[in-house]
């Protein structure tokens, strides 16, 4: 049970560029919080300045390579009474950000946990790329070596949702050189820069035109890329083949159920699909 003396932790989305986007919570939370832990302490004093709000609160740092040490203090000012206030430089905390260790520590001490939505630069990126958007996965950084993120790559090149990257400037045309080579240059995506901001920008076209823009002309500022799944495979074979293909399989020792999820990869189909012709490869007849 959450015991009722606990402060709140609250995480906030602060604008991811134009501070404009900054909602009325947000505002209440930065001028009233006991405590705020920033990713980046300048950062928030920019922003409370922007916003022209005074923070009361203890300010304290929340950056990658001391949030572990930072969450004991935390638990402490929660136990406490105090609310703690978490803010990443931009956008909702711990979505590529710090956030997420100090929120699995408030779970496991029933600390009440408070979310303020705010600016998403992957939403926003999302809708404004034209790509569909009905399924879709945030894949954020990819490794900084090339390898490595070819690696990656190979394992997302058959993925059906759309995509959306984060990626530093300096390492864009690296990356869209291993996605071309990956995916294929003729993959559509959207190449967003700047979000909400002076400067934004956004170039939809085929990951083999941005690859070749970025080498040419480079890029600045915050970037994120969104790109298209993949296209769904072509069936092949019949039900008829893949009920033998299933049979041939369980009697070499496959599990059934591996069996009929291997055969639909393979086709192109469903497992249900392919299940379907099992059954009716069993009753004589074609499938239901």
């Amino acid at each position: 049970m959450t015991d009722p003396a606990s402060g709140r932790l609250m995480l906030a989305g602060t604008p991811i560029g134009n501070s404009g986007d900054a909602t009325v919570r947000l505002c209440a939370a930065l001028a009233s919080a006991d405590v705020i832990a920033a990713e980046d302490t300048r950062r928030l004093r920019r922003l409370a300045k922007d916003l022209n709000i005074t923070t009361t609160g203890r300010v304290v740092s929340l950056h990658d390579s001391v949030e572990a040490q930072r969450v004991e203090g935390l638990l402490a000012d929660l136990a406490a009474g105090r609310d703690v206030l978490v803010v990443s430089d931009a956008g909702m905390p711990a979505i590529s950000d710090p956030g997420y260790r100090i929120v699995r520590a408030a779970i496991a001490a029933d600390v009440p946990i408070v979310i303020l939505p705010g600016p998403s630069a992957v939403l926003a990126a999302l809708v404004a790329s034209g790509l569909p958007v009905d399924r879709f996965c945030f894949e954020g950084f990819l490794p900084r070596k090339s390898g490595e993120r070819t690696r990656r790559l190979q394992e997302l090149a058959t993925e059906r949702r759309t995509m959306v990257f984060f990626e530093a400037p300096h390492r864009l045309a690296a990356m869209l050189n291993d996605l071309a080579a990956v995916f294929g240059g003729q993959r559509p995506a959207a190449l967003c820069r700047e979000l909400t901001k002076t400067y934004e920008e956004v170039r939809r076209d085929t990951v083999g035109v941005l690859r070749d823009h970025v080498n040419e002309h480079g890029v600045r500022g915050e970037i994120t890329l969104v790109v298209q799944g993949a296209p769904a495979p072509e069936h092949s074979g019949n039900p008829a083949e893949w009920a033998e293909q299933v049979a041939d399989l369980i009697a070499l020792g496959t599990d059934r159920k591996v069996a009929l999820v291997d055969v639909a990869h393979a086709a192109g189909v469903s497992r249900r699909e392919v299940y379907d012709a099992v059954v009716a490869a069993r009753l004589g007849g074609p499938p239901p």
